[in-house]
């Protein structure tokens, strides 16, 4: 349990350093002063310091992954070469996470150094099928994000290594397009914006605008800290294990639990909401995040944000909390599997997750459920909510109860991916929660009968 507290803190440290860096960075790497060979070699050395710093020799499974992919962009034809790259990340990232859960984890403590390759998988992968979509495949085959998002050269060793081990990322990334990042690097992710003289009138020129990311920092910031005090105050209150306690569930009654079960959520979700928004601040802090402007003209640094945390907390639907939570994962799931994949791009989607989390048996079950959740949010919405959509009282009265619905089915949902082992999961099942288990199916057949009728 100490280690494991040693782990957190060292974590939170290597961050903060990255922060003062990513400051460092942007002030003094600046595009206009230096190079984007000297921003490669140094984001890139800073980022194996942390990585070494944090996880010590088994830092070194970020260079063995980052190398036996790149060796098969190089070698493997373009015809193939993004399903080799795939496959070799994926299957390399699985029998780290394989080695680390069922060896190293029984009886002594090792660092969890998964958690970056996790993220430097969703780079490797994306880049082999950008790189595939921009040498191997005509424009006319390609999605207009796709044809954004292509690459038209083989990257080199110095910017693949940059794009996948950069000290803002390589802790808890977020991931990113390499497009984008190499427009950050060559200082070239600014909007141009044209200016006007004094009384008014355009003077012609266009001057490049660099707006400063300085009060998004700030206000980000600011965020981790209430969810960093929300969290410690909480998560030790409302353990999820509570909620399959055998004198919990005997003497409480079912409502209850529900109301529990949520709460205990609630209070878990603030770590994940501290992780993501620091390391988003870091990248704004160097520079990284832009993504245009407002209509008021204040600039938006939201381009790799990880998830917005009123969207989550006040969704009305499973799929809004999914498409605000962990958003940079969704998009890559989304680029890499749901948009290429020709049978059942649903489940497949769901099943590349799972197996990109983990071997914890918890996750399967977590994506499992997820199938049957997403398809009966489907039916609801296609088939219910019609009927409120005659005023705004009805309207407002199907969002409170979809709200409602959408968080008990989301804490629902989750707990095998916090409780992990199959027998814990199981027990939560086998308790009074099947009912909300139905739930799914009725919602699901309910929609298929109406569209018969």
């Amino acid at each position: 349990f100490r280690l494991c507290e040693v782990k957190q803190v060292n974590f939170v440290a290597c961050q903060l350093f990255a922060l003062l860096m990513a400051m460092w960075f942007r002030i003094y790497l600046h595009p206009s002063k230096t190079s984007p060979f000297i921003r490669h070699v140094v984001a890139t050395l800073l980022g194996f310091y942390l990585a070494l710093f944090c996880f010590g020799w088994y830092s070194l499974h970020f260079l063995v992954q980052s190398g036996l992919s790149y060796s098969v962009m190089i070698f493997a034809g373009l015809e193939h070469m993004h399903k080799y790259c795939f496959i070799v990340t994926l299957g390399y990232l699985i029998v780290c996470q394989i080695t680390r859960v069922y060896v190293f984890d029984y009886g002594m403590y090792s660092a969890d150094f998964t958690g970056p390759m996790m993220v430097i998988t969703q780079k490797i992968t994306s880049m082999a099928f950008e790189i595939h979509d921009g040498l191997a495949k005509k424009e006319s085959q390609l999605t207009p994000n796709q044809k954004y998002l292509a690459i038209s050269r083989m990257p080199s060793l110095l910017e693949y290594l940059s794009y996948n081990c950069n000290f803002m990322g390589i802790l808890a990334g977020p991931t990113c397009s390499y497009r984008d990042y190499m427009a950050f690097i060559e200082g070239t992710c600014y909007q141009a914006r044209h200016q006007e003289n004094a009384n008014g009138k355009e003077n012609g020129k266009f001057k490049q605008s660099e707006p400063s990311p300085k009060n998004d920092v700030i206000s980000k910031l600011c965020t981790c800290a209430i969810s960093l005090a929300v969290y410690l105050s909480l998560y030790k209150l409302l353990p999820v294990e509570y909620s399959i306690d055998d004198y919990f569930v005997k003497s409480t009654p079912l409502y209850l639990q529900v109301i529990y079960l949520y709460l205990a959520m609630l209070a878990l979700r603030p770590k994940y909401y501290f992780v993501w928004t620091l390391a988003d601040a870091i990248n704004n802090a160097a520079g990284f995040g832009f993504n245009g402007y407002n209509k008021d003209g204040s600039p938006r640094w939201d381009l790799i944000s990880n998830l917005r945390i009123l969207d989550i907390e006040f969704a009305t639907s499973f799929k809004l909390f999914l498409d605000n939570w962990n958003i940079q994962t969704a998009l890559w799931l989304k680029r890499v599997c749901y948009e290429r994949c020709p049978v059942n791009p649903t489940a497949a989607t769901f099943l590349l997750s799972a197996m990109w989390h983990g071997v914890y048996p918890g996750y399967y079950l977590t994506f499992v459920t997820g199938i049957g959740m997403t398809m009966a949010a489907r039916a609801v919405r296609h088939n219910i909510r019609p009927y409120f959509l005659v005023s705004d009282s009805h309207k407002l009265v199907y969002d409170v109860i979809t709200w409602a619905c959408t968080q008990v089915a989301i804490s629902y949902t989750v707990v095998p991916f916090v409780l992990l082992a199959v027998g814990s999961s199981l027990k939560f099942y086998r308790y009074d929660y099947p009912s909300c288990y139905l739930l799914p199916s009725w919602f699901k057949s309910f929609g298929i009968k109406r569209r018969i009728m």
